[in-house]
């Protein structure tokens, strides 16, 4: 048995959740842009007292670690760490895209699953995913076309979701390309990642543990 916090920032979505050896015992979402600063240490403490369990029964923290917002994973990461060097509990490092196909990955409507991040304009965060969760694409930062995926769509069906995925849909027009819309990153879909990871001892290293961000920072300037 492990009782597993789980923490989600990657997007606009602040999301924990508490998982029991990967089942969900509980969960907080809040689905408003930039209050994983403001919220989450609120929703964590709220969590658990919802669950009417101690943190200090934690075996383990998992968090989504990228890619997808800078900001939000450095707080969600930040967080994670806090609580592990705190309670002397391993942390568990879930890719993002991993996370969020995990909501789907036993749909029927196609052969691969690819979710996406939004990284504006056209770009997103993305893999490509088997049925079995094989890796077919490494997760990545792409520029999306016309041209792109071809080779896979031209043989198998590609069901594309997340909040990158929709802006995509008229540029991915091929039979094959099938998208799924209100998919969203969550904590409550991280529990049987985090519990796989936990059982095979499987840590991140919590002094050197950076998010995976794929690409630099580049702060918002104010137009004059």
């Amino acid at each position: 048995m492990a009782i597993i916090l789980s923490i989600e920032t990657s997007t606009s979505v602040c999301a924990a959740a508490l998982h029991e050896s990967g089942n969900l015992i509980a969960s907080q979402e809040l689905h408003t842009p930039r209050s994983a600063a403001s919220q989450l240490a609120v929703m964590v403490e709220r969590l658990f007292s919802e669950a009417k369990i101690s943190m200090k029964r934690l075996n383990a923290v998992a968090v989504s670690a990228g890619p997808g917002s800078y900001t939000g994973l450095r707080i969600g990461v930040a967080t994670a760490k806090g609580i592990c060097y705190g309670l002397s509990i391993p942390l568990i490092a879930i890719d993002s895209l991993h996370a969020l196909a995990s909501a789907i990955v036993n749909s029927e409507t196609a052969e691969l699953f690819c979710p996406m991040i939004d990284a504006r304009r056209m770009e997103v965060y993305c893999c490509l995913l088997g049925r079995s969760f094989q890796v077919m694409e490494e997760t990545q930062a792409k520029v999306i076309d016309e041209h792109s995926f071809l080779d896979y769509l031209g043989r198998q069906s590609i069901l594309f979701f997340g909040n990158g995925a929709l802006k995509c849909k008229t540029t991915l027009n091929h039979p094959n390309a099938l998208f799924l819309e209100n998919i969203n990153c969550s904590a409550a879909g991280m529990g049987k990642l985090a519990f796989n990871k936990f059982h095979s001892g499987e840590f991140a290293d919590l002094g050197l543990f950076e998010p995976n961000y794929l690409k630099d920072f580049v702060a918002k300037t104010k137009s004059v």
